[in-house]
């Protein structure tokens, strides 16, 4: 069964641009995998707990030696990490807010970006522990950003699911939100047009696939 996660991210919930375009490329994920599981984290109406030492001391805490509420942090923590390990695809609706990402995200990184669970250290770094899955990332923006140094999400992003061993992540950018309606409805536009791109892609690319196998 292919397990698609999605993570919505906006602090507007079902009302977030950024979760708009995650619905819209969840709704054609579900056409082409009509067995699928869609697996739905929204960080608005399900917040996550920003790190503490607290919560930090109860990962690092040896397992035979954690207290209840050590054991339900970690528990916590591990839910949000199988959640990952079962998904064959991650959707990341993306708000940005004062040029970073949402607070929320940076608390589920914390949770996830565990050593010796989610990544190890090595002589030539950290390796990740799911490598093979694929990261789409729906970047909404009040301006205009993409390719400048104020857009420094994008690398933050990359950065850590390179971490935990995710390395092929695509972004579809949403700008111009917040300059005027003509600049908002372009952007939406946009977007939903490399949606529908990226469906016509893999179709191509299942189709070509399953013509070869027919051949052989």
């Amino acid at each position: 069964m292919n397990t698609l996660l999605q993570l919505n991210t906006s602090i507007f919930a079902a009302h977030g641009q950024s979760t708009h375009l995650n619905e819209a490329f969840v709704a054609n994920w579900n056409k082409t995998h009509r067995n699928g599981q869609v697996i739905v984290r929204d960080f608005a109406t399900d917040p996550i707990p920003h790190l503490t030492a607290e919560r930090f001391q109860a990962f690092l805490a040896k397992p035979e030696g954690r207290t209840d509420g050590q054991r339900e942090i970690v528990a916590y923590s591990d839910k949000l990490i199988d959640e990952i390990r079962h998904a064959d695809v991650i959707v990341l609706g993306l708000p940005m807010y004062n040029y970073g990402i949402p607070s929320m995200l940076q608390s589920y990184f914390d949770h996830i970006g565990r050593a010796g669970v989610t990544f190890r250290y090595t002589e030539n770094g950290p390796v990740g522990a799911f490598p093979g899955k694929k990261v789409y990332v729906f970047a909404a923006r009040g301006g205009m950003h993409a390719g400048t140094a104020r857009d420094t999400q994008i690398g933050q992003v990359r950065n850590f699911f390179q971490l935990i061993g995710i390395t092929d992540v695509e972004v579809v950018y949403a700008e111009g939100m917040g300059m005027g309606d003509a600049a908002k409805t372009a952007g939406i536009a946009r977007a939903k047009g490399q949606i529908i791109d990226l469906f016509a892609h893999v179709a191509a690319r299942d189709e070509a696939v399953e013509a070869l196998a027919q051949a052989a």
